[in-house]
């Protein structure tokens, strides 16, 4: 049996990433015409890192800085998503030997709302963000940065 690649070997393997293609098929009712980026985990992470202190961003932020990076009409929303994940998961194993890891705390999902797939949960970001002085609320079985309309970083 394979031994089970960590986060940060995961942020390593770029799967000869980011590739540029045309919208097609059944793509085309969701995005429409024009060209999409899946991109590699490091860009995703790179992007994470612009983040400063007291800012927050969004997944569909971060992908918009990569649609223009590589000029397409957008970036692919399941792997940006995943490729996120990787680099909180990367960020959270990098923490015992560094402090310079992404702040993926920072990274909120569309509408503000904390990702509960990050490490520690959303109880875990939520902290984080609270400690660089963002106001969290509970909106249904959510937890939202009341502020991040604000503090929205710019990429």
């Amino acid at each position: 049996m394979a031994k089970k690649k960590t986060w940060t070997e995961k942020l390593e393997d770029s799967k000869d990433l980011p590739k540029v293609e045309t919208i097609a098929g059944k793509m085309m009712r969701t995005w429409g015409q024009g060209t999409l980026v899946i991109p590699a985990p490091k860009e995703v992470d790179e992007v994470m890192r612009k983040v400063p202190y007291g800012k927050v961003t969004t997944i569909n932020e971060i992908r918009s800085v990569i649609a223009r990076k590589h000029k397409t009409t957008i970036c692919c929303p399941i792997t940006a998503g995943i490729f996120a994940r990787i680099a909180a998961g990367a960020a959270e194993e990098q923490r015992a030997t560094t402090k310079d890891i992404t702040p993926y705390w920072r990274t909120l999902r569309v509408g503000g709302i904390i990702n509960k797939k990050y490490p520690g949960g959303a109880e875990g970001q939520r902290k984080l963000l609270e400690e660089e002085g963002h106001t969290i609320a509970k909106k249904g079985k959510n937890f939202i940065v009341t502020d991040y309309i604000e503090t929205l970083a710019k990429l």
